[in-house]
Protein backbone atom coordinates (compact mmCIF):
# COMPACT_ATOMS: atom_id res chain seq x y z
CA UNK A 1 0.00 0.00 0.00
CA UNK A 2 2.25 2.72 -1.34
CA UNK A 3 -0.22 5.61 -1.22
CA UNK A 4 -1.83 7.14 1.83
CA UNK A 5 -4.32 9.27 -0.14
CA UNK A 6 -7.92 8.30 0.54
CA UNK A 7 -10.49 7.89 -2.27
CA UNK A 8 -13.00 10.69 -2.60
CA UNK A 9 -15.84 8.66 -1.05
CA UNK A 10 -13.99 8.86 2.28
CA UNK A 11 -15.52 12.36 2.43
CA UNK A 12 -18.95 10.75 2.81
CA UNK A 13 -18.28 9.45 6.32
CA UNK A 14 -21.01 10.72 8.61
CA UNK A 15 -22.84 12.47 5.74
CA UNK A 16 -25.92 10.19 5.53
CA UNK A 17 -24.78 8.90 2.13
CA UNK A 18 -24.31 5.26 1.26
CA UNK A 19 -21.83 3.71 -1.13
CA UNK A 20 -21.48 0.53 -3.15
CA UNK A 21 -17.85 0.34 -4.29
CA UNK A 22 -16.66 -2.72 -6.21
CA UNK A 23 -13.03 -3.30 -7.21
CA UNK A 24 -11.66 0.26 -7.25
CA UNK A 25 -8.08 0.18 -8.59
CA UNK A 26 -5.30 0.82 -6.07
CA UNK A 27 -7.81 1.43 -3.27
CA UNK A 28 -8.82 -0.32 -0.09
CA UNK A 29 -12.06 -0.16 1.89
CA UNK A 30 -12.45 2.99 3.97
CA UNK A 31 -13.73 2.27 7.50
CA UNK A 32 -16.66 4.33 8.66
CA UNK A 33 -18.30 4.85 5.26
CA UNK A 34 -21.91 3.66 5.21
CA UNK A 35 -22.62 0.93 2.65
CA UNK A 36 -20.53 -1.83 1.09
CA UNK A 37 -16.98 -1.80 -0.27
CA UNK A 38 -15.21 -4.72 -1.95
CA UNK A 39 -11.61 -4.51 -3.16
CA UNK A 40 -9.32 -6.86 -5.09
CA UNK A 41 -12.00 -9.43 -5.91
CA UNK A 42 -11.66 -9.31 -9.72
CA UNK A 43 -8.84 -6.79 -10.19
CA UNK A 44 -6.26 -6.05 -12.85
CA UNK A 45 -3.21 -7.08 -10.83
CA UNK A 46 -1.25 -9.59 -12.87
CA UNK A 47 1.44 -11.40 -10.92
CA UNK A 48 1.03 -9.03 -7.97
CA UNK A 49 -2.21 -10.83 -7.13
CA UNK A 50 -0.14 -13.46 -5.30
CA UNK A 51 1.08 -10.83 -2.85
CA UNK A 52 -0.80 -10.70 0.47
CA UNK A 53 -0.86 -6.89 0.15
CA UNK A 54 -3.43 -7.33 -2.63
CA UNK A 55 -5.64 -9.88 -0.90
CA UNK A 56 -9.40 -9.38 -1.27
CA UNK A 57 -10.91 -7.25 1.49
CA UNK A 58 -14.26 -5.69 2.31
CA UNK A 59 -16.24 -3.32 4.51
CA UNK A 60 -18.10 -4.60 6.40
CA UNK A 61 -15.58 -7.43 6.77
CA UNK A 62 -18.24 -10.15 6.74
CA UNK A 63 -19.16 -9.11 3.19
CA UNK A 64 -16.11 -10.93 1.85
CA UNK A 65 -17.31 -14.31 3.12
CA UNK A 66 -20.77 -13.63 1.72
CA UNK A 67 -19.33 -12.87 -1.72
CA UNK A 68 -17.23 -16.03 -1.63
CA UNK A 69 -20.26 -18.14 -0.76
CA UNK A 70 -22.29 -16.66 -3.62
CA UNK A 71 -19.63 -16.31 -6.32
CA UNK A 72 -16.71 -18.52 -5.34
CA UNK A 73 -13.05 -17.48 -4.94
CA UNK A 74 -11.60 -14.24 -6.26
CA UNK A 75 -11.18 -13.94 -10.01
CA UNK A 76 -7.92 -12.80 -11.52
CA UNK A 77 -6.99 -13.33 -15.15
CA UNK A 78 -3.27 -13.01 -15.79
CA UNK A 79 -2.04 -11.33 -18.93
CA UNK A 80 0.27 -13.48 -20.99
CA UNK A 81 2.61 -11.49 -23.22
CA UNK A 82 3.92 -14.65 -24.91
CA UNK A 83 0.63 -16.50 -25.36
CA UNK A 84 -0.40 -18.65 -28.29
CA UNK A 85 -3.59 -18.05 -30.27
CA UNK A 86 -5.26 -20.95 -28.46
CA UNK A 87 -4.30 -19.48 -25.08
CA UNK A 88 -5.68 -16.11 -26.14
CA UNK A 89 -8.96 -17.77 -27.11
CA UNK A 90 -9.19 -19.24 -23.61
CA UNK A 91 -8.45 -15.85 -22.02
CA UNK A 92 -11.14 -14.28 -24.22
CA UNK A 93 -13.81 -16.74 -23.12
CA UNK A 94 -12.76 -16.41 -19.47
CA UNK A 95 -13.03 -12.62 -19.66
CA UNK A 96 -16.58 -12.82 -21.00
CA UNK A 97 -17.58 -15.18 -18.18
CA UNK A 98 -15.90 -12.96 -15.59
CA UNK A 99 -17.72 -9.87 -16.87
CA UNK A 100 -21.08 -11.61 -16.51
CA UNK A 101 -20.23 -12.67 -12.97
CA UNK A 102 -18.99 -9.18 -12.07
CA UNK A 103 -22.24 -7.68 -13.34
CA UNK A 104 -24.29 -10.11 -11.26
CA UNK A 105 -22.18 -9.26 -8.21
CA UNK A 106 -22.79 -5.53 -8.67
CA UNK A 107 -26.55 -6.05 -8.88
CA UNK A 108 -26.56 -8.31 -5.81
CA UNK A 109 -24.68 -5.76 -3.72
CA UNK A 110 -26.92 -2.92 -4.85
CA UNK A 111 -30.06 -4.93 -4.08
CA UNK A 112 -29.07 -5.12 -0.40
CA UNK A 113 -30.56 -1.66 0.23
CA UNK A 114 -33.56 0.21 -1.18
CA UNK A 115 -32.19 3.67 -0.27
CA UNK A 116 -30.57 4.27 -3.64
CA UNK A 117 -31.35 7.95 -4.06
CA UNK A 118 -28.50 8.75 -1.66
CA UNK A 119 -26.12 6.20 -3.15
CA UNK A 120 -22.71 6.53 -4.70
CA UNK A 121 -22.02 3.49 -6.87
CA UNK A 122 -18.51 2.81 -8.16
CA UNK A 123 -18.28 -0.37 -10.24
CA UNK A 124 -14.98 -1.10 -11.95
CA UNK A 125 -14.72 -3.56 -14.85
CA UNK A 126 -10.99 -4.01 -15.37
CA UNK A 127 -11.57 -6.83 -17.87
CA UNK A 128 -11.43 -4.30 -20.71
CA UNK A 129 -7.93 -3.33 -19.55
CA UNK A 130 -6.73 -6.93 -19.71
CA UNK A 131 -8.42 -7.41 -23.08
CA UNK A 132 -6.81 -4.32 -24.60
CA UNK A 133 -3.32 -5.51 -23.70
CA UNK A 134 -3.97 -9.15 -24.60
CA UNK A 135 -5.80 -8.73 -27.93
CA UNK A 136 -4.26 -5.51 -29.27
CA UNK A 137 -2.21 -7.53 -31.75
CA UNK A 138 -5.39 -8.88 -33.39
CA UNK A 139 -7.19 -5.56 -33.86
CA UNK A 140 -8.26 -4.66 -37.43
CA UNK A 141 -5.95 -1.62 -37.73
CA UNK A 142 -2.63 -3.33 -36.99
CA UNK A 143 0.41 -2.08 -38.96
CA UNK A 144 0.76 -3.65 -42.38
CA UNK A 145 3.90 -5.49 -41.30
CA UNK A 146 1.89 -7.30 -38.60
CA UNK A 147 -1.39 -7.71 -40.45
CA UNK A 148 -3.05 -11.11 -40.26
CA UNK A 149 -6.22 -12.53 -41.72
CA UNK A 150 -9.40 -11.86 -39.78
CA UNK A 151 -9.93 -14.47 -37.08
CA UNK A 152 -12.00 -15.17 -33.97
CA UNK A 153 -10.12 -12.52 -32.00
CA UNK A 154 -10.09 -9.70 -34.57
CA UNK A 155 -12.89 -7.95 -32.68
CA UNK A 156 -12.15 -9.37 -29.23
CA UNK A 157 -11.56 -5.94 -27.65
CA UNK A 158 -14.88 -4.67 -29.03
CA UNK A 159 -16.66 -7.82 -27.83
CA UNK A 160 -15.35 -7.33 -24.30
CA UNK A 161 -16.53 -3.71 -24.23
CA UNK A 162 -19.94 -4.77 -25.52
CA UNK A 163 -20.18 -7.44 -22.81
CA UNK A 164 -19.45 -4.79 -20.18
CA UNK A 165 -22.00 -2.49 -21.80
CA UNK A 166 -24.67 -5.17 -21.45
CA UNK A 167 -23.92 -5.52 -17.74
CA UNK A 168 -24.07 -1.75 -17.29
CA UNK A 169 -27.44 -1.77 -19.01
CA UNK A 170 -28.74 -4.35 -16.54
CA UNK A 171 -27.37 -2.28 -13.68
CA UNK A 172 -29.07 0.89 -14.95
CA UNK A 173 -32.45 -0.84 -14.71
CA UNK A 174 -31.91 -1.06 -10.95
CA UNK A 175 -31.17 2.66 -10.57
CA UNK A 176 -33.68 5.48 -9.93
CA UNK A 177 -34.63 7.75 -12.81
CA UNK A 178 -32.75 10.71 -11.34
CA UNK A 179 -29.39 8.92 -11.29
CA UNK A 180 -26.42 10.64 -12.91
CA UNK A 181 -24.23 8.12 -14.69
CA UNK A 182 -20.57 8.43 -15.66
CA UNK A 183 -18.44 6.02 -17.65
CA UNK A 184 -14.76 6.76 -17.08
CA UNK A 185 -11.60 5.25 -18.53
CA UNK A 186 -8.59 6.94 -16.96
CA UNK A 187 -6.15 5.83 -19.69
CA UNK A 188 -6.11 4.50 -23.23
CA UNK A 189 -3.94 1.86 -24.91
CA UNK A 190 -1.33 2.41 -27.58
CA UNK A 191 1.59 0.70 -29.29
CA UNK A 192 4.60 0.72 -27.00
CA UNK A 193 7.79 -1.27 -26.66
CA UNK A 194 10.25 -1.82 -23.79
CA UNK A 195 13.21 0.57 -23.58
CA UNK A 196 14.74 -0.38 -20.22
CA UNK A 197 18.04 -1.48 -21.71
CA UNK A 198 18.27 1.53 -24.03
CA UNK A 199 18.16 4.16 -21.31
CA UNK A 200 20.52 2.25 -19.02
CA UNK A 201 22.99 1.75 -21.87
CA UNK A 202 22.68 5.46 -22.66
CA UNK A 203 23.59 6.44 -19.10
CA UNK A 204 26.41 3.89 -18.91
CA UNK A 205 28.09 4.41 -22.28
CA UNK A 206 27.93 8.20 -22.19
CA UNK A 207 29.53 8.28 -18.77
CA UNK A 208 26.67 9.47 -16.61
CA UNK A 209 26.27 6.25 -14.60
CA UNK A 210 29.56 4.59 -13.65
CA UNK A 211 30.07 0.85 -13.33
CA UNK A 212 31.22 -0.42 -9.94
CA UNK A 213 34.92 -1.03 -9.39
CA UNK A 214 36.04 -4.61 -10.17
CA UNK A 215 35.99 -6.80 -7.09
CA UNK A 216 36.35 -10.45 -6.20
CA UNK A 217 33.13 -12.40 -6.85
CA UNK A 218 30.98 -12.56 -3.74
CA UNK A 219 30.45 -15.95 -2.14
CA UNK A 220 27.17 -14.93 -0.53
CA UNK A 221 24.29 -17.30 -1.42
CA UNK A 222 22.32 -14.62 -3.28
CA UNK A 223 25.31 -13.59 -5.40
CA UNK A 224 26.06 -17.23 -6.23
CA UNK A 225 22.40 -17.75 -7.14
CA UNK A 226 22.46 -14.81 -9.56
CA UNK A 227 25.59 -16.09 -11.30
CA UNK A 228 24.36 -19.68 -11.63
CA UNK A 229 20.66 -19.26 -12.49
CA UNK A 230 19.77 -17.77 -15.92
CA UNK A 231 17.97 -14.42 -15.81
CA UNK A 232 14.76 -15.82 -17.34
CA UNK A 233 14.56 -18.39 -14.54
CA UNK A 234 15.26 -15.76 -11.89
CA UNK A 235 12.43 -13.59 -13.22
CA UNK A 236 10.00 -16.51 -13.25
CA UNK A 237 10.92 -17.57 -9.70
CA UNK A 238 10.74 -14.01 -8.35
CA UNK A 239 7.03 -13.84 -9.15
CA UNK A 240 6.37 -16.21 -6.26
CA UNK A 241 8.27 -14.14 -3.71
CA UNK A 242 6.53 -11.66 -1.39
CA UNK A 243 6.55 -8.09 -2.64
CA UNK A 244 8.86 -6.78 0.10
CA UNK A 245 11.38 -9.53 -0.71
CA UNK A 246 11.30 -8.70 -4.43
CA UNK A 247 11.74 -5.01 -3.73
CA UNK A 248 14.65 -5.66 -1.35
CA UNK A 249 16.42 -7.85 -3.93
CA UNK A 250 15.89 -5.25 -6.65
CA UNK A 251 17.13 -2.47 -4.38
CA UNK A 252 20.27 -4.44 -3.48
CA UNK A 253 21.02 -5.12 -7.13
CA UNK A 254 20.39 -1.47 -8.03
CA UNK A 255 22.53 -0.14 -5.18
CA UNK A 256 25.49 -2.43 -5.81
CA UNK A 257 25.50 -2.07 -9.60
CA UNK A 258 26.83 1.51 -9.70
CA UNK A 259 29.88 3.44 -8.54
CA UNK A 260 27.98 6.30 -6.93
CA UNK A 261 31.08 8.38 -6.28
CA UNK A 262 31.57 8.77 -10.04
CA UNK A 263 27.91 8.88 -11.14
CA UNK A 264 26.27 12.18 -12.10
CA UNK A 265 22.93 10.76 -13.31
CA UNK A 266 21.34 7.33 -13.28
CA UNK A 267 18.33 5.57 -14.71
CA UNK A 268 15.38 4.29 -12.70
CA UNK A 269 14.30 0.92 -14.16
CA UNK A 270 11.03 1.12 -16.13
CA UNK A 271 9.68 -0.63 -19.21
CA UNK A 272 8.33 2.15 -21.41
CA UNK A 273 8.68 5.80 -20.41
CA UNK A 274 12.25 6.24 -19.17
CA UNK A 275 13.29 8.05 -16.01
CA UNK A 276 16.64 9.68 -15.28
CA UNK A 277 17.55 11.07 -11.87
CA UNK A 278 20.49 13.32 -11.03
CA UNK A 279 22.84 12.11 -8.30
CA UNK A 280 22.17 15.31 -6.38
CA UNK A 281 24.14 16.18 -3.27
CA UNK A 282 21.88 16.36 -0.22
CA UNK A 283 19.13 14.32 -1.88
CA UNK A 284 20.89 11.09 -2.80
CA UNK A 285 22.87 9.07 -0.22
CA UNK A 286 26.11 9.59 -2.18
CA UNK A 287 25.20 12.63 -4.27
CA UNK A 288 27.98 14.51 -6.06
CA UNK A 289 26.14 17.07 -8.23
CA UNK A 290 25.58 20.49 -6.67
CA UNK A 291 22.24 22.29 -6.87
CA UNK A 292 21.96 25.35 -9.05
CA UNK A 293 24.24 25.89 -12.04
CA UNK A 294 25.81 22.41 -12.01
CA UNK A 295 22.39 20.74 -11.82
CA UNK A 296 21.03 22.89 -14.67
CA UNK A 297 24.10 22.29 -16.82
CA UNK A 298 23.82 18.53 -16.34
CA UNK A 299 20.15 18.51 -17.36
CA UNK A 300 20.99 20.50 -20.50
CA UNK A 301 23.74 18.04 -21.42
CA UNK A 302 21.46 15.06 -20.82
CA UNK A 303 18.74 16.60 -22.99
CA UNK A 304 21.23 17.39 -25.74
CA UNK A 305 22.52 13.82 -25.79
CA UNK A 306 19.01 12.37 -25.77
CA UNK A 307 17.95 14.57 -28.69
CA UNK A 308 20.87 13.25 -30.75
CA UNK A 309 19.67 9.64 -30.53
CA UNK A 310 18.57 8.22 -33.89
CA UNK A 311 16.62 5.03 -34.56
CA UNK A 312 18.87 3.17 -37.02
CA UNK A 313 15.93 1.30 -38.56
CA UNK A 314 14.02 4.46 -39.52
CA UNK A 315 16.62 7.21 -39.47
CA UNK A 316 14.28 9.28 -37.29
CA UNK A 317 14.82 10.70 -33.79
CA UNK A 318 14.47 7.98 -31.17
CA UNK A 319 13.13 10.32 -28.48
CA UNK A 320 9.74 12.01 -28.85
CA UNK A 321 9.58 14.19 -25.74
CA UNK A 322 11.71 15.12 -22.71
CA UNK A 323 10.09 16.65 -19.65
CA UNK A 324 11.81 18.14 -16.62
CA UNK A 325 10.11 17.48 -13.31
CA UNK A 326 11.15 20.96 -12.11
CA UNK A 327 9.00 22.42 -14.89
CA UNK A 328 5.96 20.43 -13.79
CA UNK A 329 6.27 20.18 -10.01
CA UNK A 330 6.94 23.33 -8.03
CA UNK A 331 10.16 24.46 -9.72
CA UNK A 332 12.77 22.66 -7.60
CA UNK A 333 14.36 19.17 -7.68
CA UNK A 334 11.75 16.85 -6.24
CA UNK A 335 12.78 14.61 -3.37
CA UNK A 336 11.19 11.46 -4.85
CA UNK A 337 10.60 12.01 -8.59
CA UNK A 338 12.96 11.55 -11.55
CA UNK A 339 14.50 14.73 -12.91
CA UNK A 340 13.80 13.79 -16.54
CA UNK A 341 10.90 11.90 -18.10
CA UNK A 342 11.80 10.51 -21.54
CA UNK A 343 9.12 9.41 -24.01
CA UNK A 344 10.35 7.40 -26.98
CA UNK A 345 9.07 7.14 -30.55
CA UNK A 346 7.48 3.72 -30.17
CA UNK A 347 6.74 2.61 -33.73
CA UNK A 348 8.52 -0.68 -33.20
CA UNK A 349 10.98 -2.34 -30.82
CA UNK A 350 14.20 -0.35 -31.19
CA UNK A 351 17.11 -2.77 -31.01
CA UNK A 352 19.78 -0.29 -32.12
CA UNK A 353 19.94 3.45 -31.53
CA UNK A 354 22.81 5.67 -32.63
CA UNK A 355 24.49 8.52 -30.80
CA UNK A 356 27.45 10.34 -32.43
CA UNK A 357 29.70 8.79 -29.78
CA UNK A 358 28.33 5.22 -29.70
CA UNK A 359 25.61 2.75 -30.65
CA UNK A 360 23.08 1.71 -28.03
CA UNK A 361 21.87 -1.89 -28.31
CA UNK A 362 19.12 -3.68 -26.42
CA UNK A 363 17.99 -7.30 -26.54
CA UNK A 364 14.39 -8.41 -26.48
CA UNK A 365 13.51 -8.73 -22.76
CA UNK A 366 11.77 -11.70 -21.17
CA UNK A 367 8.73 -9.56 -20.46
CA UNK A 368 7.87 -8.25 -23.92
CA UNK A 369 4.50 -6.54 -24.15
CA UNK A 370 3.87 -4.32 -27.16
CA UNK A 371 1.27 -2.06 -25.55
CA UNK A 372 1.19 0.45 -22.75
CA UNK A 373 -1.17 3.07 -21.38
CA UNK A 374 -1.65 6.29 -23.28
CA UNK A 375 -2.12 9.67 -21.62
CA UNK A 376 -5.73 10.02 -22.78
CA UNK A 377 -8.75 8.08 -21.61
CA UNK A 378 -12.38 9.01 -22.16
CA UNK A 379 -15.56 9.67 -20.24
CA UNK A 380 -19.23 9.98 -20.99
CA UNK A 381 -22.00 11.28 -18.74
CA UNK A 382 -25.79 11.31 -18.75
CA UNK A 383 -28.52 12.20 -16.29
CA UNK A 384 -30.80 15.00 -15.14
CA UNK A 385 -27.89 17.07 -13.79
CA UNK A 386 -25.84 16.80 -16.98
CA UNK A 387 -26.45 19.81 -19.20
CA UNK A 388 -23.75 19.47 -21.85
CA UNK A 389 -24.57 17.50 -24.99
CA UNK A 390 -21.26 17.82 -26.78
CA UNK A 391 -17.56 17.16 -26.38
CA UNK A 392 -15.91 19.01 -23.51
CA UNK A 393 -12.40 18.59 -24.85
CA UNK A 394 -9.64 17.55 -22.48
CA UNK A 395 -10.68 17.19 -18.85
CA UNK A 396 -8.08 16.56 -16.11
CA UNK A 397 -8.75 13.27 -14.35
CA UNK A 398 -8.40 15.05 -10.99
CA UNK A 399 -11.57 17.01 -11.78
CA UNK A 400 -13.82 13.97 -11.47
CA UNK A 401 -13.72 13.58 -7.68
CA UNK A 402 -14.84 17.15 -6.91
CA UNK A 403 -17.47 16.92 -9.66
CA UNK A 404 -18.94 13.72 -8.22
CA UNK A 405 -19.07 15.19 -4.72
CA UNK A 406 -20.68 18.37 -6.03
CA UNK A 407 -23.37 16.39 -7.84
CA UNK A 408 -24.15 14.65 -4.54
CA UNK A 409 -24.57 18.01 -2.82
CA UNK A 410 -21.39 17.53 -0.82
CA UNK A 411 -18.65 20.08 -0.09
CA UNK A 412 -15.34 19.58 -1.87
CA UNK A 413 -12.46 19.04 0.59
CA UNK A 414 -9.54 21.43 0.28
CA UNK A 415 -7.18 18.47 -0.16
CA UNK A 416 -8.68 17.75 -3.60
CA UNK A 417 -6.74 19.75 -6.17
CA UNK A 418 -9.18 19.25 -9.05
CA UNK A 419 -12.07 21.54 -9.94
CA UNK A 420 -15.75 20.89 -10.48
CA UNK A 421 -16.54 20.56 -14.21
CA UNK A 422 -19.12 23.36 -14.08
CA UNK A 423 -19.57 23.63 -17.85
CA UNK A 424 -21.01 20.11 -17.89
CA UNK A 425 -23.53 20.50 -15.08
CA UNK A 426 -26.98 21.94 -15.77
CA UNK A 427 -28.34 24.77 -13.62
Amino acid sequence: RDLDALPFWASLRGRNKKVAVIDPPDCYPVPGVDGVQLANWAPHLGWASRDPVYAPCAEPTELLQEVRQLFGPRMNLLENSSSSFQEDEQIYQSLLKQIAKKGELCRKLLARDDRRHSYLIVAVFSECHTAAHQFWKYRPAVPASEATQENKLTHAIRDVYQAIDRQLGLLLIELPDDANVFIVSSVGIEDDYPTTQLIETFCRQLGYQAHPEPASPSLKPLALFRRIIPQAWRIALSRYLPRDTRERLLADQFRNGTNWGKTTAFTIPAYYTSFVRVNLRGREPEGIVERGAEYESLLERLESDLKQLVDLDTGEPAVKRITRSVDVFNGYPHVALPDLFIEWNHRHFMQRVNHPMCDLVQKKPDFFRTTDHSDHGFFAAAGPSIGARESLGDVPVLDFAPTFLSLMGEPVPRCLTGKVIDRMISD
